[in-house]
């Protein structure tokens, strides 16, 4: 990497003007400066386009004058090479000027071309590692901020929102158990939010540095929750075109959190059994056993109880998962909590969705929610909230909206996904319309870039009424 610019700091000016050809003709650009005052304004103005500096350090009135253009150089551009001229018998200052920064000292002697030239490569060599370390700690510091936000980002959607006393006797549980490396059992209906727990317990935990995998039982049937939990070797099944590691791989040093383990068939429920008692494991048509350290969460919403005496769920399996049970508790024992829910996930929703505007919720609204039993839950108001909020046509919802009445929120299928694409779509075009077809304009309108105009454009397939121009 070569030196941009060479500053050349000297009170004689024959001295300057032999750097200054020297170095010219060896292809650099080079700005001679005669006191310290100059000097110090170049490095101001040019910055870090300046990659070499050459400073005399009897400038003035002798070394001190020197010594203190050093510290300055230094304190302004704390990466710049600095190499020192000095007169023949200058060592001893020079090397307290090696101790301020300088990269190097060259005697004004008969040699000082040759050794500057080599002087010139260390310099170069020395530049390039200090650009490579900034590079890298630019490049660590964006990470350190992508990192940062993605954990802000999935806080945000783990945070557990309410303040009633059965929420806060629940979570006061789950921090009590948090610190022991023991298995849990989280039961409560659907949609009450036992992952959120379970990843609560894992964020209070020693392993909150480790990771965090969730795994739906109920998603997956026979081998292929064998293959899900444990991996599988390369040709272990047709569409197993390489290994593949399993859950319990993927959460080592970390949670491994089973929800649904109601859905677990016998033989899967002994294989559990015996991994989360040993800690090792094969992966499918694997003959290596896998050793781990996985601490096991496990929820369920069904009468394990009841499935126990049936036959349908192990005993020794549910005694190993029940360390300690925490009971989530159903929103209708939380009422309290309703107005928190609400605001948060109107929030929420104006946050993650482009172009919706911040909605608000009437009184008497508020007051028809809290009447109702909510039996999906936490998870079914926030169902019923983004809906209505993405159908409001004004800044807030009314209670007209609310149709408990024709049991509006219990039998409605609230696909919210797809409302959601509507809406943007809806959004989208009209955007359009009122920009006469320019998508530049269009995206302006709805305060998105460009860019995220184009993406939701080809995602949803939209033609312009007009031109389409950009």
């Amino acid at each position: 990497m070569p030196l941009e610019q060479i500053l050349v700091v000297d009170d004689q000016s024959e001295v300057l003007e032999y750097l200054s050809d020297l170095l010219g003709q060896s292809g650099y650009k080079v700005t001679a400066c005669g006191d310290a005052e100059s000097a110090l304004a170049t490095i101001d103005e040019r910055g870090d386009s300046i990659g070499l500096a050459i400073v005399d350090l009897d400038l003035g009135c002798g070394s001190d004058d020197g010594l203190r253009l050093l510290s300055e150089i230094k304190s302004r551009q704390r990466d710049l090479p600095v190499i020192i001229l000095t007169a023949q018998g200058g060592t001893r200052v020079a090397v307290q000027a090696m101790k301020l920064g300088a990269v190097d000292f060259l005697e004004k002697d008969t040699y000082l071309l040759t050794n500057l030239t080599a002087r010139m490569k260390k310099a170069t060599e020395f530049l390039k590692i200090i650009r490579e370390n900034r590079r890298l700690r630019e490049e660590t510091e964006t990470l350190r901020k992508k990192a940062e936000y993605y954990r802000e980002l999935v806080g945000q959607k783990r945070r557990i929102v309410g303040a009633s006393r059965t929420l806060k006797k629940c979570l006061s549980e789950a921090l009590a158990v948090a610190p022991a490396p023991r298995p849990i059992l989280i039961r409560g209906e659907r949609g009450t939010g036992k992952e959120l727990v379970a990843a609560y317990i894992h964020e209070q935990s020693q392993r909150a540095a480790g990771p965090f995998v969730a795994v739906n039982c109920a998603a997956f049937s026979g081998n292929l929750l064998e293959s899900e939990m444990f991996g599988h070797e390369k040709g272990a099944f047709t569409g197993a075109a390489g290994r593949k590691p399993g859950r319990f791989e993927l959460a080592d040093g970390g949670t491994l959190f089973l929800d649904e383990i109601g859905n677990m068939s016998d033989d899967f429920q002994e294989m559990i059994l015996r991994v989360v008692e040993y800690q090792r494991f094969e992966r499918v048509q694997g003959t290596e056993t896998i050793e781990v350290d996985v601490r096991v969460l496990a929820a369920t919403n069904a009468d394990i109880e009841a499935m126990m005496k049936k036959g349908s769920f192990r005993r020794d399996l549910y005694d190993r998962l029940a360390f300690k049970e925490i009971h989530v508790p159903p929103l209708r024992e939380r009422i309290e909590d309703i107005p928190l829910l609400v605001s948060y996930f109107l929030s929420e929703l104006h946050r993650e969705v482009p172009g919706t505007a911040q909605k608000g919720i009437s009184p008497q609204a508020m007051k028809r929610l809290a009447e109702y039993s909510w039996p999906g839950n936490v998870r079914q108001l926030k169902n019923a909230i983004e809906c209505l909020a993405l159908e409001a046509p004004g800044d807030t919802i009314s209670v007209d909206q609310i149709r408990l009445d024709k049991s509006h929120l219990e039998d409605l299928d609230w696909d919210f996904q797809k409302r959601v694409e509507r809406f943007q779509t809806d959004l989208l075009r009209q955007a359009l319309d009122k920009a006469g077809g320019n998508q530049r304009g269009a995206a302006k309108s709805l305060g998105i870039t460009y860019d995220q105009f184009r993406h939701y454009y080809k995602k949803f397939d939209l033609k312009a009424d007009k031109s389409g121009e950009v």
